[in-house]
């Protein structure tokens, strides 16, 4: 893009999650020492509740929910080190707490990663259709095909599949669930007919009859339509395969890098893979990126807090996240020794990003990659006043074509009551943040693509061909394969 059309072109209006994990510290391992961290907090509802109430006063788009089903064991060969250092462990599962945060709020939604590699796509369409009624359609699902052996281990398998062999079961993976939650009823097949008696018109369910190479499932699907049927689709990884699948099914990408070069050829494949093999608008699907933000008044005030932070990073936690994140354990490098590219079944692009590009004024150690991940993870850590921070979040934007940001933490709920209390306040001057949500008490779906009525998928989006809509007789509306 030229700087001509990048002057002239509109001001993206960003959207902004707050990325969190029912866990302590998250991407800020040890942190949980802090005196002023809560995150510790993560088995209480209330700590949830709180959190939602809190974001949804600020407009968030979204609470974004990672999430992990083994523990980070490739550092020193041994869990101990996420055990002491509280990484990622103990972890709770996601999806449950959501409900009663919906309860509390009207218009935030919920991204919830979950593995299409270890639940059977039938269970889990329930437990999607189950909650996006119970949140009046304010959930989105984080598609992921998991990374950890010591999950696969846990879930009968000796070790993961293959990367690329897991994305073929992904790809069938949510081919069944766009039929359980798309095709097997039609829109209007619940009828609630007193004076007649029939709650649900039986020629209006049907099987879907799936047979394919990982899964066989019959139907019907075990739910109603919910009021977005599909939740909004979000997807992290842009290896190869990984920009395949996201360039066919994501509405959303996250990306977690430490640069904006890092990410910016990827996303602009993705975007022209999804154009070109797959019709639809580049624009509709919304890149994310990870930042962690340390804020305060004056440069100095945010310098002082990122020193004050340092104090209680675990260097050893931050090593187990990369050891998970790569399947390389920086154990076995010498104090000076330069991270190499290898061959990973991991999270392929983190060790490609690692590798290819330095930090800049050093190479990678293992001193130096645990300095950067102990706090922010994967992502950049931009310290500053919130001119400053928005700068960073506007280069990210004009460099790597980015349309919003997963905010970390450093401390739970600090961060996010900085990020509330300087930043927004900053970006909606530049004209960069919504004052309000688009839709007031709307799906997740139309306050994402600001579209009053698009509880569904675009019309673009291969779900939307699974639609069984109402008035349509079964015939005329063969489920496709």
């Amino acid at each position: 893009m030229s700087a001509a059309s990048t002057e002239t072109a509109p001001k993206k209006s960003l959207v902004l999650n707050a990325f969190v994990m029912m866990c302590s510290g998250h991407q800020s391992p040890g942190l949980w020492r802090h005196p002023d961290d809560e995150s510790w907090r993560f088995n209480e509802v209330s700590h949830w509740v709180e959190l939602a109430k809190l974001l949804e006063g600020a407009k968030f788009h979204g609470i974004f929910i990672a999430d992990v089903l083994g523990g980070y064991d490739v550092y020193r060969n041994s869990l101990d080190p996420a055990k002491i250092s509280g990484t990622q462990w103990p972890v709770n599962e996601p999806l449950s707490v959501v409900s009663a945060m919906a309860a509390a709020t009207k218009s935030i939604g919920f991204g919830v990663t979950a593995s299409t590699t270890y639940e059977q796509p039938y269970h889990f369409a329930r437990r999607l259709s189950t909650v996006d009624h119970l949140s009046k359609g304010r959930l989105g699902w984080n598609i992921v095909t998991s990374y950890l052996d010591s999950a696969a281990k846990n879930m009968g398998f000796s070790e993961q599949r293959q990367h690329d062999d897991r994305y073929a079961q992904a790809e069938e993976y949510v081919k069944v669930i766009y039929k359980l939650l798309e095709s097997s009823w039609r829109d209007d097949a619940v009828k609630l007919d007193r004076a007649a008696g029939v709650y649900t018109q039986p020629d209006l369910v049907r099987r879907i009859d799936h047979e394919g190479e990982f899964f066989a499932v019959p139907g019907p699907h075990l739910c109603q339509p919910s009021p977005q049927r599909t939740p909004l689709l979000l997807q992290a990884g842009t290896s190869r395969a990984g920009k395949q699948f996201a360039a066919r099914h994501a509405e959303a990408v996250f990306v977690s890098a430490h640069a904006p070069q890092v990410c910016a050829k990827n996303i602009a494949e993705l975007r022209e893979l999804a154009q070109t093999r797959y019709g639809r608008d580049p624009a509709s699907i919304k890149v994310l990126a990870l930042v962690t933000p340390i804020l305060g008044r004056t440069e100095e005030e945010a310098s002082a807090k990122l020193a004050d932070y340092r104090q209680y990073a675990s260097l050893e936690g931050a090593l187990a996240l990369f050891g998970g994140w790569t399947g390389i354990d920086m154990d076995q490098y010498g104090d000076e020794e330069e991270l190499r590219e290898v061959e990973s079944n991991a999270v392929r692009s983190t060790v490609e990003g690692f590798a290819r590009f330095s930090p800049g004024t050093s190479k990678w150690t293992k001193h130096t990659l645990a300095a950067h991940i102990s706090i922010g993870g994967n992502g950049p850590t931009f310290v500053g006043t919130p001119s400053q921070v928005a700068d960073g979040l506007e280069t990210w934007v004009r460099e790597a074509d980015v349309d919003g940001f997963n905010f970390a933490y450093a401390l739970f709920p600090q961060s996010f009551k900085d990020i509330i209390e300087l930043l927004i306040p900053e970006l909606r001057r530049r004209g960069l943040f919504w004052d309000d949500y688009a839709v007031p008490g709307g799906t997740y779906r139309e306050n994402f693509y600001h579209r009053p009525g698009q509880t569904g998928p675009l019309d673009e989006h291969v779900a939307s061909s699974y639609r069984w809509k109402a008035g349509v007789p079964a015939e005329q509306h063969v489920i496709p394969e």
